[in-house]
């Protein structure tokens, strides 16, 4: 069973109770009575008392229908809210040096819409349906601690080191010539620096 409740034209703007609204919805009643009552949001107080007239409309459709629901089973399926007009609530500010701004008061209409149906699991979309998530590869690599920090400076990338076994493997005859004639240079070259002194 489901009941709706709406409260018209609450003071503040709608970005401001969706903050409060988005802390409540998917709860069960008791827990978003409790987020409401002690939020230090000023919209909380208008959808505290939208919250307690959908329970109400429930109590009523279900007496009404002469079925017996209990209201701590009822939780919150869907909360809204819309701008309202900003017309009439146009207001003058005093500024510095003799001049005025203009600024709007603004209006909200908060929707609830409450149900005592079993909630869909966690793995259940939109439809219902149980869907696997696939397991992939996550979405960004995993990064250092380093790079995270500070970027390319603070982690320079790292040399590579090959070991002379696997490097002479890799490399062909020809290369493998020219390093030998390099070693010899340079041992003739020490040879000639300790007889010189």
């Amino acid at each position: 069973m489901e009941a709706t409740a709406s409260a018209k034209y609450l003071r503040g703007s709608a970005q401001k109770a969706r903050l409060v609204i988005d802390m409540i919805r998917g709860q069960d009643v008791n827990k978003a009575l409790a987020i409401l009552r002690y939020s230090s949001k000023r919209a909380a107080n208008g959808i505290e008392k939208c919250m307690r007239s959908a329970i109400a409309n429930a109590n009523e459709t279900a007496e009404k229908a002469n079925v017996s629901i209990d209201p701590d089973d009822l939780w919150v399926k869907a909360a809204f809210v819309d701008r309202g007009p900003t017309k009439n609530r146009r207001r003058v500010r005093p500024a510095p040096q003799g001049r005025a701004y203009r600024e709007q008061r603004h209006f909200c209409h908060v929707t609830i819409l409450l149900s005592s149906d079993g909630r869909p699991g966690p793995g259940a979309n939109r439809k219902g349906k149980d869907s696997k998530i696939p397991e992939g590869k996550p979405a960004k690599p995993a990064e250092s601690k380093s790079r995270k920090s500070g970027g390319a400076a603070a982690a320079p990338r790292a040399k590579r080191t090959v070991s002379k076994a696997a490097s002479n493997a890799k490399s062909g005859p020809s290369e493998k010539a020219e390093s030998e004639h390099k070693a010899t240079k340079r041992a003739s070259k020490k040879k000639k620096s300790a007889t010189e002194n």
